[in-house]
């Protein structure tokens, strides 16, 4: 089984998920737990006491300041999951205050989904109590050298902070969102900007009534301390109850949802972040995804921010980073990992303006076809490929025909049409995954179900690196008349891409999928595929998919035939990012 994600995600992702506390390290460090009242609220008005340990290294004195780094955890985290990596930053110097977020272990209120007015305040004012300490460098009075570093709702959190409190000096968010409404409520068919999608999306059902229960969980955990985590929705803001509920039976977010989840998202506030920003985002991600940082990514570019973007192999998907990314066993020296160096780096360039430090490349991207000897110094730098701008390489185009082919040749073409229709009541048809589970259970679509176009097997390795895009006109006459009704009643597909081996097995790459809600379906559509880095090998086949259903999600109530056509004028194209100069033919 997987770690539980409200777990992994903070002591995989946060706390030992990049650097490690290393044995090697002579320095040492004192740890006291302290208590920070905050105020909080759209006009300050509640107080919520913050729990928080910090770590001042013996070389941070009056006369020795040291710069300060404030970490956060993971959903269902706490302080405690930072220790490894607050360890390791004091015994080089840093002065770091590790806290338990609202609604999260001690610390008092309710979970505000790290909303800008409630958790970035709170955060805002750790950095105030960072400046009132005589160790700490400053760049002005009241202004510290500070970071910030933390996966998953740690990330997130990084920027509600930033978005009004200028004084941090540099992000590390690690497999973060960009927008929490595209991230539970996906529509990979009609983005408004980024990922933010101008129609309602389809839940992410397993995902979020996941972290509904371990929110809920620690509510009753913490309860005593502090009872007003329970009035109400219980231990969440009280807007999520319903959403929650209205979306389980719908399959889609309710305005209010989805207004809570923007308000709470970077996407809504990114012209207002100038923070240098190391994205880290992982591959193995079917909560938030590889868009979700080509969103942020692009948006900081924009702005002129500074800005770099890791894809490192694992995410919540996939808690098992690659050798060489970081030392499970934390007891590797950071130093000799990619992710490590590119951390501390990160770090060392900013707050201690260490121009000798170098900040890497724009893009890095892990591969896992790349043998390496991860032991090594140098760690899993060798399997990453890197570039100056994204998207990286070229596409190619393959032609959905009406044979079922998947062919790059234009003369290829055939015209036919696939039919197929999602079974009544929203019963799933389709199996991508069951998080936080790793059953290994291969993927699957019921006869009748999907929609299916594959190549002839590859005359050589196609690598593709990015987004996928998948042009298509679809055809229900019943949804063209149930979408007059609302969303309810418009149709609902997901597209995906398997690789097919010789034998006939196939794998889902890092299980992704995209969903899409069709807003009008007598109109050609554009979907999103997931994001990935991959390695199709020669002999295999690619194939596209459009389903009617998958387990993982909320979907269609009632039964939307389905038909894909391929006729002179209307040919459904599969747009594919390569990298090198293996391509399908």
């Amino acid at each position: 089984m997987r770690r539980l994600v409200v777990a992994a995600t903070a002591s995989v992702a946060v706390a030992a998920g990049l650097i490690t506390a290393p044995t090697a390290v002579a320095g040492t460090y004192a740890k006291t737990a302290v208590t920070i009242q905050t105020h909080v609220g759209p006009d300050e008005a509640t107080t919520c006491e913050i729990e928080a340990d910090l770590y001042v290294p013996d070389t941070a004195t009056s006369q020795s300041k040291q710069p300060a780094i404030l970490t956060t955890h993971g959903f269902g985290g706490s302080k405690a999951d930072q220790e490894p990596f607050a360890r390791m930053l004091a015994q080089r110097d840093y002065v770091v205050l590790a806290y338990s977020g609202l609604g999260f272990g001690g610390s008092q209120c309710k979970i505000h989904l790290d909303d800008p007015d409630w958790d970035g305040k709170a955060a805002s004012q750790l950095v105030d109590y960072l400046a009132s300490l005589d160790v700490v460098a400053l760049d002005a009075q009241g202004d510290p050298k500070v970071g910030m570093f933390g996966g998953s709702y740690g990330g997130g959190v990084q920027f509600a902070a930033a978005k009004d409190d200028k004084r941090i000096d540099a992000l590390i968010p690690v497999i973060t969102w960009n927008n929490l409404e595209y991230a539970l409520g996906p529509n990979n068919a009609d983005f408004e900007a980024g990922v933010t999608p101008d129609t309602y999306g389809v839940f992410k059902r397993v995902w979020a009534d996941l972290f509904a229960v371990f929110g809920v969980l620690r509510g009753l955990e913490y309860g005593l301390g502090d009872p007003r985590r329970l009035v109400g929705c219980p231990n969440f803001v009280d807007q999520v109850c319903p959403t929650i509920i209205q979306a389980n039976v719908f399959g889609y977010l309710t305005p209010e949802g989805r207004a809570l989840l923007r308000h709470a998202s970077v996407a809504s506030f990114i012209d207002e972040i100038k923070t240098p920003t190391l994205l880290i985002q992982g591959q193995d991600d079917t909560l938030f995804n590889l868009q979700e940082a080509i969103a942020t990514y692009r948006g900081l570019k924009e702005n002129g921010t500074p800005v770099r973007m890791i894809w490192q192999s694992w995410g919540h998907s996939g808690a098992a980073p690659a050798e060489g990314e970081f030392d499970p066993s934390m007891t590797r020296d950071p130093e000799t990992t990619y992710l490590g160096r590119r951390v501390l780096d990160w770090f060392a360039f900013w707050l201690r303006d260490d121009d000798s430090k170098q900040l890497g490349p724009q893009i890095a991207y892990f591969r896992d076809w790349i043998e390496y000897d991860g032991s090594k110094p140098e760690g899993a730098e060798p399997a990453y490929g890197t570039a100056n701008q994204y998207p990286v390489g070229s596409t190619q185009q393959l032609y959905l025909s009406g044979n079922r082919t998947l062919t790059p040749n234009g003369n290829a073409i055939v015209a036919g049409k696939q039919t197929y229709a999602n079974l009544p009541a929203g019963v799933p048809s389709s199996y991508s995954e069951l998080p936080p589970f790793d059953l290994d259970a291969a993927p699957f679509d019921l006869p009748g179900s999907a929609a299916t176009w594959t190549t002839a097997p590859l005359r050589e390795n196609v690598h593709t690196v990015g987004v996928p895009t998948l042009d298509v006109k679809l055809t229900s006459p019943v949804a063209s008349l149930t979408q007059l009704g609302g969303t309810g009643g418009q149709l609902v597909v997901f597209a995906k891409i398997y690789d097919v081996a010789p034998d006939g097995k196939v794998e889902l790459v890092d299980r992704l999928v995209s969903p899409a809600r069709i807003e009008d379906v007598n109109e050609p559509v554009r979907i999103e595929l997931p994001g990935v880095v991959h390695r199709y090998e020669a002999g295999n086949r690619i194939r596209v998919v459009l389903s009617a259903s998958d387990s993982a999600y909320g979907g269609n109530l009632s039964v939307l035939p389905v038909s894909v056509k391929t006729a002179a004028g209307s040919v459904p194209v599969l747009t594919l990012p390569v990298s090198g100069d293996g391509r399908v033919g």
